[in-house]
């Protein structure tokens, strides 16, 4: 077995655990509402005290979005370390997915469209942790805008190059299993946007549930390529350093050449492979 296939688990694992991390730090430092309080106030002058914790004023800026809850200090400085650290790691599994792909099957304009995606979440999710929402709100609603439909866009190529290279039974149960892991990630992303977008406190709460339930859909996602990592070997990187043309093959040339005293090849009989 590749060790190659602990990078797609860790990466579920690095990420969905940092970033609760960072909630319950938000959330111990009130900069957010508990995820299972919804009922908010209009302002603090009038707290409501069937809220969660009556010391907690719950208001629109407090609703707990991933990225709000790494907006304040000294939360915010771990989100930043688990963006940068998950960026680098996706980079790193899709060149990988990449390789591996050319190694074993061939190159294609599914596959490069699944590396360009996923560089590009990966440059959204940088700008998103280290752009805070409170001080940066343009960039980091860019960096957004880029991460959460172009990770979409790479769950939903992944999806279909599975089912395209597939050809044993595990193949396709784990197609089947993408394919139901994206259409979740759709459904949950777009329930998470329609209801950011409303005036009602309660559908902006569930925009933030939703938004939870997307990312760690699209990490388990992620984490499915452990799969394929299990038959990463020296052959792989070798596609990378050949520039990504055309997958790895042997080619033994058979020299029929008589043999000389001793059952030595003649020098006629070199093969240069």
């Amino acid at each position: 077995m590749s060790l190659w296939v602990i990078l797609p688990i860790s990466l579920p694992v690095f990420i969905i655990t940092g970033t609760w991390v960072v909630y319950a730090m938000a959330l111990y430092n009130q900069h957010v509402c508990p995820v299972n309080n919804w009922l908010y106030n209009q302002s603090c002058e009038q707290p409501l005290h069937l809220q969660t914790d009556p010391v907690l004023c719950c208001t629109l800026d407090s609703i707990p979005l991933i990225s709000k809850c790494g907006a304040l200090p000294p939360e915010s400085c771990l989100f930043s370390l688990i963006c940068s650290t998950g960026s680098f790691m996706v980079m790193l599994i899709g060149l990988l997915r990449y390789a591996h792909v050319i190694d074993k099957h061939q190159n294609g304009v599914l596959n490069t469209a699944g590396l360009f995606t996923g560089w590009m979440c990966a440059a959204g999710l940088i700008m998103v942790g280290n752009f805070q929402v409170d001080y940066a709100k343009i960039l980091h609603y860019v960096g957004a805008g880029l991460a959460f439909p172009t990770s979409m866009l790479f769950v939903s190529v992944q999806s279909a190059l599975t089912y395209r290279l597939a050809k044993a039974q595990a193949d396709y149960h784990m197609a089947h299993t993408r394919l139901a892991l994206t259409l979740l990630a759709f459904i949950s992303l777009v329930l998470s946007g329609v209801f950011f977008v409303q005036e009602s406190f309660a559908l902006q709460h569930a925009s933030a549930i939703f938004e939870w339930i997307f990312g760690i859909i699209i990490l388990i996602f992620y984490g499915s390529f452990a799969f394929e990592f299990d038959s990463v070997s020296s052959d792989t990187f070798m596609v990378l350093m050949r520039g990504g043309g055309g997958g790895s093959s042997l080619v033994v040339i058979e020299n029929k050449a008589p043999m000389m005293n001793g059952g030595s090849l003649s020098p006629d009989g070199v093969a240069i492979l």
